[in-house]
């Protein structure tokens, strides 16, 4: 039987770049059906007790950075501790990742949120930068043309509150989540969690 994954993202978090590829790697093995839902994890944060980068305690920021260099080179992930452009403003990708899974691309909006975060985390790119954006995309071999375009439907902007009220219906808190029969999985470092409930 196909098992089915909700994975919940932020545009913006290094966790969930950093998870990203062993997460393609762990669905493709166990032919695993994926939705994704890029939603505003700043207004999950505020009804689920999670603060903001910016509003956490000093040592909790200093603990951060040394967990994202510690898995940066145990993955051998490429990943800038602190990105030029971070926080980028999130919601012009969002809403073509939400536009490609709208129209039935999973997953071209997979490939897109993915390629948005390493051009934030891995190369220094302003991917709220409109002409950035648009070079993202065609680097997915998708048009982006069509893509902008379709991000501009009226609704697509709406479709993102209502995918974060249902992450929150769902009792996700952070970014990356993955929700397996109602099992919800927290961070990139659940991965083998992840697959283990897969391969059951």
């Amino acid at each position: 039987m196909t098992k089915h994954v909700d994975y919940y993202v932020s545009l913006n978090s290094p966790w969930t770049y950093l998870g990203s590829k062993r997460f393609e790697a762990i669905a493709r093995k166990h032919h695993a059906h994926v939705t994704i839902w890029p939603v505003d994890f700043g207004s999950v944060f505020a009804v689920s007790g999670g603060l903001p980068l910016p509003k956490r305690a000093p040592q909790r920021q200093a603990y951060r950075l040394m967990e994202l260099k510690r898995w940066r080179d145990v993955l051998g992930v490429p990943l800038n501790l602190e990105p030029k452009f971070f926080p980028a403003n999130e919601l012009p990708a969002a809403k073509c990742v939400i536009a490609l899974r709208e129209l039935g691309r999973m997953a071209d909006a997979i490939k897109l949120a993915h390629a948005v975060l390493h051009a934030l985390w891995a190369e220094e790119k302003n991917t709220g930068d409109p002409a950035t954006l648009r070079a993202i995309i065609a680097g997915c071999g998708l048009d982006a043309d069509s893509v902008i375009k379709a991000s501009e439907t009226p609704g697509i902007a709406d479709k993102r509150d209502s995918y974060t009220k249902y992450a929150i219906d769902q009792g996700v808190f952070g970014a990356p989540s993955f929700v397996i029969d109602r099992e919800i999985f927290w961070g990139q470092d659940r991965l083998d969690f992840v697959e283990r409930k897969l391969a059951a």
